[in-house]
C-alpha cells in the first residue's frame, strides 16, 4: 500500500508582476541609504539593474541568458576591486553583496528565487547598521523590515488572498511579537568587545574633529560644523561659562604659519598644585579618530585606558573610533607647571627664522621698555583691545607672513588668529608660551539636562608661563569678542557669518525642538548602542543582588528565552481562531449579528440562501438589496473555486455599510 505524502507546510504563490514590482520596490528602500557611499559608478548600475527588471515585468519580456548574467557579475566584482582595492573591506564586502542581491533579480524566475532575495535583502539591512546606528537609521530600517516580511507573507499560498493591508497588519503584528524576545536577547546575550565583526575599514572616514596642527582657517572651518563633538552629565555645580575650557591638543612648534603638537611628556606629580572646588562630570565623547579625551581646565585624572602628560593634555590608548564614556574631575583654579623644565621653556620662546619681522619688531620694542611679563601680556592684550580687529568666521586669507599680515593688516580672524599672533608677539618677548586647541562653552539641554558640545564651539588659545604662577590660559579672543566666552560662539559673530543655523541665539523654537530629538540620541547612544559588558554584567548583578558570572549570565538568557516563547505561544494559541473559519465566513458572522439585533436572527439550521431569502421580505427595499448582493458574494466566495483579496474586501465593506434598524 502506497503512503501518502503528506502536503508541504507552505507552499509559494505564482510570481506575478505586481509580485515582482513590490519586490524591486523594497530592495531599492533596503538599498537607498547606501547609495551616496557607493561609487557612482555602482549606484548607477545597481538602479539600472532594478529598473530594468522592472521593465521586463512589466512588460512581460524575457530575462537575459545566464552568460550575460556572469559577465556582469565578473565586471562588478573587478570595478569594486578597481575602487576600493580589495573585496574582502567592509565598505568593498558590503557593495559587492550589494550589487550581486541586484543581478539576482535578473535570474528572478520563480517564488523560490524571490523568497531567497528576500533573505538577502534582510541580510542588506543590517549592513546599514555598520555605517550609521542612529534612531532615525533604526526607524527607517524598522519600516523596511515591515515591507520585507508583509512581501513574504503575500508569497505563502496556503495563506489564501490577501488585501495589502491586511500583510501590512500581519507583518506588523509579527514584528511586535517578536519585540519580547528581541528585548531578552538584547538584554541577556553576551555582550562582544570591539566592533561589529571583524571587517577591515578606512580608519576616520566622514569623521570631522581638532587636528594636531593648526594653520589660518584650520578651526573656523571646523566651527561651520553642526557635529557634536561630545556631551556632559555634571554631577556637580557647573563652572561659569569662562571657565569651559575643554583642553585638547597642546602645539609647541612654528614654522611661520603652522602651529604642531610636541612630542608628549610624562606627567610629573609635583607639576600639579590643586586648588579649589573640583568639578565632576561623565563626558560621552563622539569618535574622532585620534587620541585625544577632553576635559575642563584642569584634568586631576585620567580615565582608564588613558594616559596624561605633562601638558596636561588626555590621550586614550588607542584612537577613538567608537562613541567613549568615562567620569572626570577637574580643578578650574589648579595651578601646575610651577617646576617646569628649562629646555622645555626655552622652546617656548623659539621662533622660525625671516619670519612675520613687523610682530617681531614690536615685540622687541615692548621688551625694551619693560621685563615684566605681565605687563608683556597686557600690552599685547590692549593691542587687540584698543585697535579695530574684527572676530570672524570669514577672515582673508594670509599669506606666507601670516602674523603681520593680520597684525598690521587684515585685522580679521577667528581664534586661531588671535592665539597664534599673540603666542608669537609672547616669544618675541621672551616670554614663554604656547598654543592650546580645544572647545570652549557649549549648549546646555534643558530638556535632557545634559551640556552639548558641537564642533562649532572648537577654540584656541594661549598658555603663557609665569615663575610664580606656572602656566597661565590667556585667551586673546575675549580682549576682541568678550561675548564669545560669555555667551557663546553665535552672540560674538554677525548674522552674515555661516555659522550652522542651529548654534544661532535666535531660533529659540527650533533649539527647542533639536534639544528633544538629541535628548532621544543621547539616551539610544547611552541605553543600546553603549550597552556594553560591563554595563550588561554590573545591570543583571543589580537585578539579582550577587555578581554574576557568563555562566549565569547564559542561564537567565536560556530561561528567559523560553520563558518569552512560551507565554506568546500560550497567548497566540487561545485568541487562534477555529480553523475552519475563513475570512468569508468571518464577515458572514459579522452580518448575522448586525442582522440579530435588528430582530432577524438566523436559526441555527438555516442556509445562507434561505437566510437572505427570508430576510429580504421583511427588510425594506433598500436594505434588502443590500442584504442579497451580500448573500450572493458570501456563497460564490465561501463555495466557489476560486476567490481575490479584493472580493473579500468588497464582502467585508457591504457588512460593514449595511444599516438595519430594529424592527
Amino acid at each position: 500500500m502506497m503512503r501518502r505524502s503528506k502536503p508541504p507546510l507552505l507552499e509559494y504563490a505564482a510570481l506575478t508582476t505586481h509580485r515582482v514590482l513590490a519586490l524591486v520596490g523594497c530592495l531599492a528602500l533596503v538599498l537607498a541609504p547606501h547609495a551616496l557611499r557607493m561609487p557612482l559608478w555602482l549606484t548607477l548600475l545597481a538602479a539600472l539593474v532594478m529598473g530594468t527588471r522592472a521593465a521586463f515585468a512589466w512588460r512581460g519580456y524575457g530575462l537575459p541568458r545566464p552568460w550575460v548574467l556572469a559577465t556582469l557579475a565578473l565586471a562588478a566584482a573587478a570595478g569594486t576591486w578597481m575602487s576600493y582595492g580589495m573585496l574582502f573591506g567592509r565598505d568593498a564586502a558590503v557593495a559587492l553583496l550589494l550589487m550581486m542581491m541586484c543581478l539576482k533579480l535578473m535570474e528572478l524566475r520563480t517564488a523560490r528565487d524571490a523568497v531567497v532575495v528576500v533573505c538577502l535583502a534582510y541580510f542588506a539591512v543590517v549592513t546599514n547598521f555598520l555605517y550609521s546606528q542612529t534612531v532615525a537609521m533604526g526607524l527607517y530600517l524598522l519600516g523596511c523590515v515591515w515591507l520585507i516580511t508583509a512581501f513574504l507573507l503575500g508569497m505563502q499560498r496556503n495563506a489564501g488572498p490577501r488585501s495589502i493591508a491586511s500583510l501590512l497588519r500581519h507583518s506588523a503584528l509579527l514584528l511586535a511579537q517578536a519585540t519580547p524576545v528581541m528585548l531578552v536577547l538584547f538584554l541577556l546575550f553576551p555582550r562582544i568587545q570591539g566592533p561589529l565583526w571583524a571587517l577591515p575599514h578606512p580608519s576616520g572616514g566622514g569623521l570631522t574633529g581638532l587636528s594636531d596642527t593648526m594653520a589660518p582657517g584650520s578651526v573656523s572651518s571646523l566651527s561651520l560644523s553642526d557635529a557634536v563633538a561630545f556631551r556632559v552629565e555634571f554631577r556637580s555645580t557647573p563652572p561659569d561659562p569662562s571657565q569651559l575650557y575643554w583642553r585638547g591638543p597642546v602645539m609647541w612648534d612654528f614654522d611661520g604659519r603652522t602651529w604642531r603638537a610636541g612630542d608628549s611628556r610624562p606627567l610629573q606629580a609635583r607639576s600639579v598644585r590643586l586648588q579649589g572646588d573640583p568639578v565632576e562630570y561623565v563626558v560621552t565623547l563622539e569618535p574622532h579618530d585620534h587620541r585625544w579625551l577632553f576635559a575642563i581646565d584642569l584634568p586631576a585624572e585620567r580615565p582608564e585606558s588613558a594616559t596624561i602628560t605633562q601638558e596636561l593634555e588626555l590621550l586614550a590608548t588607542q584612537p577613538v573610533r567608537s562613541r567613549l564614556r568615562y567620569a572626570m574631575s577637574s580643578y578650574p583654579q589648579a595651578v601646575f607647571g610651577l617646576d617646569e623644565d628649562a629646555a622645555a621653556l626655552q622652546e617656548a620662546t623659539v621662533l622660525p627664522d625671516a619670519f612675520n619681522p613687523q610682530a617681531v619688531a614690536l615685540a622687541a620694542s615692548w621688551r625694551a621698555q619693560t621685563n615684566d611679563p605681565r605687563a608683556l601680556v597686557a600690552r599685547a592684550l590692549a593691542l587687540f583691545n584698543e585697535q579695530p580687529f574684527f572676530y570672524t568666521l570669514v577672515p582673508p586669507e594670509l599669506g606666507i607672513h601670516s602674523v603681520d599680515e593680520f597684525l598690521f593688516g587684515t585685522r580679521r580672524g577667528f581664534c586661531e588668529h588671535f592665539a597664534s599672533s599673540f603666542v608669537v608677539l609672547m616669544r618675541a618677548a621672551g616670554v614663554p608660551a604656547r598654543v592650546v586647541t580645544g572647545y570652549q562653552g557649549g549648549q546646555f539641554n534643558t530638556v535632557g539636562g545634559y551640556m552639548i558640545v558641537r564642533q562649532s564651539d572648537a577654540h584656541a588659545w594661549a598658555e603663557v608661563w609665569f615663575e610664580d604662577s606656572g602656566w597661565v590660559r590667556i585667551d586673546p579672543t575675549a580682549a576682541v569678542s568678550p561675548q564669545r566666552i560669555e555667551r557663546g560662539i553665535a552672540a560674538a559673530l554677525p548674522d552674515t557669518d555661516p555659522l550652522p543655523l542651529l548654534a544661532r541665539a535666535d531660533t529659540t523654537w527650533i533649539r527647542g525642538l533639536r534639544f528633544g530629538v538629541d535628548m532621544m540620541t543621547y539616551g539610544w547612544n547611552q541605553w543600546v548602542l553603549s550597552y556594553s559588558q560591563e554595563r550588561q554584567l554590573a545591570m543583571l548583578s543589580g537585578l539579582t543582588g550577587q555578581t554574576l558570572s557568563w555562566r549565569g549570565v547564559s542561564i537567565m538568557l536560556i530561561v528567559g528565552t523560553i520563558g518569552v516563547v512560551a507565554l506568546l505561544a500560550l497567548v497566540t494559541l487561545r485568541r487562534r481562531p477555529p480553523p475552519d473559519i475563513d475570512p468569508a465566513a468571518i464577515a458572514w458572522d459579522a452580518l448575522s449579528r448586525k442582522l440579530a439585533r435588528a430582530g432577524l436572527s438566523r436559526n441555527p439550521q438555516e442556509g445562507p440562501l434561505d437566510y437572505v431569502t427570508r430576510v429580504t421580505r421583511a427588510l425594506p427595499p433598500g436594505p434588502a438589496d443590500a442584504v442579497r448582493a451580500i448573500g450572493s458574494l458570501y456563497t460564490r466566495l465561501r463555495y466557489g473555486a476560486e476567490r481575490s483579496a479584493e472580493e473579500l474586501q468588497t464582502l467585508r465593506k457591504q457588512v460593514r455599510d449595511l444599516r438595519v434598524g430594529p424592527r
